[in-house]
């Protein structure tokens, strides 16, 4: 295992690209609405990061065709945006990443279309907490078991389950680096985290069981048993206390 530790200036660079993510982010979740098609949001995204002087981290990456992965309802990740119309009570998660001047940021949020009923707002609100529960584990000194066991803690002691085929991961030059970072694990295991590593927590929070499908089109994660699924993620950077560079202004903040 290869881990990359950053330097002051990469960090920096690196809080750029986290900015404009959470830019995009926001002016997504905005303008979520019922009735718009998905892929309304691609080109959102497309048209919001050319403007912030980025370019999106996913459109070809292992051939990917979208800016944007929009996931909904059962869809865990990997969502390819397309013609599919967003109905009242859905909920779709946006993942989005954006490369700035050689260096990757990577966020994900989801977001209500409408008016959603409690148990879905819990599903929502868990899989937030589980985000936050990891980003205050994530310090230097810390190991990656007790961020692993963090997310997975609040997110099964609240009722929900953790997927466990996809995970978090390093993030810097390349968007997808060492370490993976398993969203379920045991606290006092795995690697010491040090200052200057960056990496992107992803917890993905299924409301029945944890276990997932890939769907037709090879891309889309879906629950396997058809339970809603909510994903929240961050990039940090790992210092004394983890610092956010994916920071986000909206509601979904």
């Amino acid at each position: 295992m290869s881990i990359i530790i950053k330097s002051e200036r990469e960090i920096a660079l690196m809080r750029k690209s986290g900015r404009i993510v959470g830019a995009v982010l926001d002016t997504l979740s905005r303008r979520v609405r019922p009735g718009m098609k998905t892929k309304e949001l691609d080109i959102i995204a497309a048209e919001e990061v050319e403007k912030l002087g980025a370019k999106p981290s996913f459109k070809g990456y292992r051939g990917f065709p979208a800016n944007l992965c929009v996931s909904v309802n059962d869809e865990v990740v990997h969502g390819i945006p397309g013609e599919r119309a967003l109905r009242e009570g859905d909920i779709v998660s946006l993942d989005f990443g954006a490369i700035y001047n050689g260096f990757h940021g990577d966020s994900a949020v989801t977001v209500g279309v409408g008016e959603i009923d409690a148990k879905t707002k819990e599903l929502m609100e868990t899989t937030k907490g589980a985000l936050e529960a990891g980003i205050a584990a994530a310090r230097a000194g810390a190991r990656l078991g007790d961020v692993s066991a963090a997310i997975q803690g609040y997110a099964e002691g609240r009722g929900f389950s953790v997927v466990r085929e996809y995970t978090g991961h390093g993030i810097g030059r390349d968007l997808h680096e060492e370490p993976q970072i398993p969203n379920f694990g045991e606290a006092g295991t795995g690697v010491v985290l040090k200052k200057g590593m960056t990496i992107a927590l992803e917890p993905m929070i299924n409301a029945g069981d944890w276990r997932t499908r890939l769907g037709g089109d090879q891309w889309t994660v879906l629950t396997a048993d058809g339970s809603l699924s909510a994903h929240f993620e961050h990039t940090i950077a790992i210092a004394e206390e983890a610092e956010v560079l994916t920071v986000r202004k909206g509601v979904y903040a």
